[in-house]
């Protein structure tokens, strides 16, 4: 085959996290492969040396002289730090819930969460088998119960008991925390520090103990690479 008339776009490079993420054909002529390669590393100047590349040869099997030799090419011409494969394994056990999650839709997913809308008054109580959610204030005397997260969107100034009676992951969240106690799980905190602005702040066991940290900054869920049920 003529190595004048290979495509240059199957071998191609991107910047990552992790350092370069080389995709390529393995099929293709050593020489041409190492021609494209010398060109786009060469773009790249001292930014080869000691980085990190990601070899991706798609789903071709059996191609591990490819993956070796353009392995040493790398090392000896341009000093890269290493060269390995993606994890396909990890991106695989990332992808098992989206595509459960993706054909049933997110309204079909039926949970136990209770919603209520107003103040909570000194001496009620309120109960829920898993999430809480109240739309206003929790005043100081009040006592609100969840066997999963608890969520207020105003004051919470009573006492909050989430992931009852021993659901550790659970958070309790508020616009203005300033409880007299929490607990989560089996943790009980009281005496907590409490911020004189309306800031948004939630509560989580670390450490087997409860802290109460500023969510937006935190950004607990963050990580999650995909929505998750709770």
């Amino acid at each position: 085959m003529d190595i004048q008339s290979q495509d240059k776009s199957q071998v191609r490079l991107k910047g990552v996290k992790e350092g370069f993420y080389v995709t390529l054909d393995p099929t293709l002529p050593q020489v041409f492969l190492e021609e494209e390669l010398t060109r786009l590393f060469n773009q790249l100047q001292h930014l080869a040396s000691n980085s990190r590349v990601i070899l991706d040869i798609g789903e071709t099997q059996n191609r591990q002289d490819v993956v070796e030799s353009l392995t040493a090419f790398l090392k000896n011409k341009y000093h890269v730090k290493s060269v390995s494969a993606p994890q396909r394994e990890q991106q695989m056990t990332e992808d098992k819930p989206r595509k459960l999650d993706m054909p049933g839709n997110w309204h079909q997913h039926h949970t136990d969460a209770l919603i209520i809308a107003g103040r909570v008054r000194s001496g009620q109580k309120i109960s829920a088998k898993k999430h809480l959610v109240i739309l206003g204030d929790v005043n100081p005397g009040s006592e609100i119960i969840a066997g999963g997260d608890i969520l207020i969107m105003g004051n919470l100034g009573g006492t909050a008991l989430a992931g009852q009676p021993d659901n550790e992951d659970a958070i309790i969240l508020a616009i203005g925390f300033k409880p007299i106690q929490i607990q989560i799980g089996g943790i009980i905190a009281a005496g907590l520090p409490t911020s004189s602005a309306h800031t948004i702040e939630f509560a989580h066991v670390e450490n087997q103990g409860i802290i109460v940290e500023n969510y937006i900054k935190a950004n607990p869920f963050g990580r999650l690479t995909w929505p998750v049920v709770r």
